[in-house]
């Protein structure tokens, strides 16, 4: 990514946060952080109406705090879901999820912290096709352009995806947010940024523009210091190079 995108993507996350702060959508020290903002649940609720998330068998999500409710909701409808580890920070990056054989609640399970110790963690060779993807983001707008905190990992977690044809043209990338993180500007993207096909508000669905996929891991764009913080990365970097 280029300097200059890399700082048009950040001040657009600073006024986000900003807002979000200043009208208390948010709790403070949101900075830095994908959103959990006031009226996740509704945002989930609004989601699992839609025809798209009942027909859907499999669903894979993000960690983050704002797509708990989401998490919550496909365990209770009996979805097979997937939940990337924070930070892709293990050799096999998810976690398989569902409530049989574990003695949790599915509000339980679907937080990152009750997951860790009761999932199985899995790698893409073990994963089904995938029917939705589930990202937090700071900003989208209604093209499915979207920005996250900046730390790239919705991006890799479906480059991934992507690579293992676990992504098909009938996937569904969504978003859910709170309306204020809803931009009318056109947002900052390059080669290895998705788009969303839908976003989620708890008042709205919003669907957006022809869908923008990577076709998998941009090495050229990804910096030393990134592929060694994430084990995965590692091994495929040393498996190109052996």
């Amino acid at each position: 990514m280029s300097t200059e995108a890399d700082a048009a993507k950040q001040q657009i996350r600073e006024r986000i946060w900003d807002l979000l702060e200043r009208v208390r959508a948010v709790e403070p020290g949101v900075h830095g952080y994908i959103p959990a903002f006031k009226g996740a649940d509704a945002a989930a609720q609004r989601l699992a109406s839609l025809p798209v998330w009942q027909a859907a068998q499999v669903i894979k999500s993000v960690p983050d705090r704002a797509q708990q409710p989401v998490r919550e909701r496909a365990l209770l409808d009996g979805k097979l879901l997937y939940m990337a580890v924070p930070m892709l920070a293990d050799e096999l990056p998810f976690y398989l999820l569902d409530l049989h054989g574990i003695a949790v609640t599915a509000a339980e399970a679907a937080s990152r912290t009750t997951a860790a110790e009761v999932a199985r963690k899995i790698g893409v060779e073990e994963m089904q096709v995938v029917d939705i993807v589930v990202c937090g983001s700071v900003a989208v707008n209604r093209d499915g352009a979207r920005l996250g905190k900046g730390a790239g990992y919705s991006d890799i977690e479906v480059a991934l995806l992507q690579e293992a044809g676990l992504i098909r043209p009938s996937t569904v990338i969504v978003t859910t947010v709170h309306p204020l993180q809803v931009v009318d500007e056109p947002l900052p993207e390059t080669e290895h940024d998705f788009s969303v096909d839908l976003i989620v508000t708890p008042d709205e669905v919003i669907e957006c523009g022809p869908p923008r996929r990577p076709s998998g891991l941009y090495w050229d764009q990804l910096a030393e210091d990134k592929i060694a913080a994430i084990p995965i990365l590692t091994l495929r970097a040393a498996a190109r190079h052996g």
